[in-house]
């Protein structure tokens, strides 16, 4: 469902992207890991045709992501770090909003309702301004809007990030639920312990160049430490 295929990335001088080659088949959750400078927001952001490859292809669903943007971003949900929403509308309202613009049509609010419900932020809270919303909070409503768009691949950037453990292993859930429905989620993280616990398979990224693949089921908790820390020192 989603494939890099021998991509590389130059910002002049600077090779971000050095022959990355990966895929992600429906049902799969790829982490990708990596240090600040990795690379791999930047394969995040060739994925979502912000950024045009210096050489290889990307795809999604066989779908050339540079020759075919719009049909590629049909398929796509994209959630950031920080989702940007709007701050005096109700979550109800910025899912409202967002699902609109992603299908073309406004929802319902019973159905609204139930998206916000599939992704885990509590009934009580649709209504409440977004303001008021914490992190966890926030990415819930990106993640309806997602379930909205009927999304066939799911990409993420370092979305755990300033959760409290109790909102990490909540959204982590979110991602195998989604996975178990046949979407290919890719993730960037600093986080092992979410990877192992969340992913089917891990990625290392080192000055863009993805230098370690495995299942996650082949290591444990340790050993990906162990692993992670030497490709960072060497």
């Amino acid at each position: 469902m989603l494939d890099a295929i021998a991509v590389t990335k130059q910002f002049g001088a600077k090779r971000a992207l050095d022959n990355v080659s990966l895929n992600v088949l429906p049902g799969e959750i790829y982490c990708l890991l990596g240090a600040n400078g990795a690379g791999k927001t930047t394969l995040v952001n060739l994925f979502l045709n912000f950024l045009q490859p210096t050489s290889g292809s990307l795809q999604i669903g066989m779908i050339d992501v540079a020759r075919h943007p719009l049909e590629t971003k049909r398929l796509l949900a994209y959630i950031p770090e920080q989702v940007t929403l709007y701050g005096v509308l109700s979550g109800l309202e910025n899912l409202a909003f967002f699902s609109s613009l992603a299908i073309g049509e406004r929802l319902p609010r019973p159905r609204l309702l139930e998206l916000l419900e599939a992704a885990g932020l509590p009934r009580q809270a649709a209504d409440d301004r977004v303001a008021t919303y914490s992190k966890g909070m926030r990415q819930k409503v990106g993640i309806a809007i997602a379930l909205a768009k009927n999304a066939k691949a799911l990409l993420l950037d370092e979305p755990t990030s300033g959760l409290d453990p109790s909102a990490a292993n909540e959204f982590s859930e979110l991602l195998v639920k989604a996975s178990n429905d046949g979407v290919a989620v890719l993730t960037t993280t600093h986080d092992l312990f979410h990877a192992k616990q969340t992913g089917t398979r891990l990625g290392i990224m080192k000055h863009g160049r993805l230098v370690e693949e495995l299942k996650s089921e082949d290591v444990s908790h340790a050993d990906l430490e162990a692993l992670y820390l030497k490709h960072m020192k060497s």
